[in-house]
C-alpha cells in the first residue's frame, strides 16, 4: 500500500486542496485502508517540496471532513470515513432542499441545479 500524491504548482487549485482531494479520494475508494498511517506533516512536506503549513492545513481539512483522525504520537491515520461523509452529504442536501424551497424553486429546477453542480464537480 503506497500513498501516491502529486501537486501541480501551475494548477488554479491550492496545493493543500490538491492534497486533501487526493487523500480523500484514495481513502474513500479503499486504496488507503482504514488505519493506514499517513506520513508526518514534515515528512510529506519535504517529499513534495511544500511548506509544512500547507500539509498541516490539508490534514486539518481531512480531519474536519472525517477522513482522517489524529492520534497524537500515533500519527494521522485514515478513519472510517464512509459514515461521516454520508452524514455530511445528508446535512448538506437537507440544507440545500430547505433553501431552494424557501426560494420558491420547483422540484425539477432544484434537481436540475444539483445535476449541473455534480457535472461541474465530477466531470472536470
Amino acid at each position: 500500500m503506497t500513498l501516491r500524491l502529486s501537486v501541480d504548482p501551475a494548477s488554479a487549485t491550492a496545493p493543500y486542496e490538491q492534497l486533501r482531494a487526493q487523500i480523500s479520494d484514495q481513502a474513500r475508494s479503499g486504496r488507503l485502508p482504514v488505519g493506514y498511517r499517513l506520513p508526518t506533516v514534515r515528512g510529506l512536506a519535504e517529499e513534495l517540496g511544500l511548506a509544512a503549513g500547507t500539509v498541516a492545513k490539508a490534514y486539518r481539512a481531512l480531519e474536519a471532513d472525517g477522513v482522517v483522525e489524529t492520534r497524537g504520537r500515533g500519527g494521522t491515520v485514515i478513519a472510517a470515513a464512509g459514515d461521516a461523509a454520508a452524514r455530511q452529504a445528508a446535512t448538506a442536501a437537507a440544507g440545500y432542499a430547505a433553501e431552494v424551497h424557501r426560494l420558491g424553486l420547483s422540484r425539477a429546477d432544484a434537481q436540475a441545479a444539483v445535476a449541473d453542480a455534480l457535472r461541474a464537480a465530477y466531470d472536470r
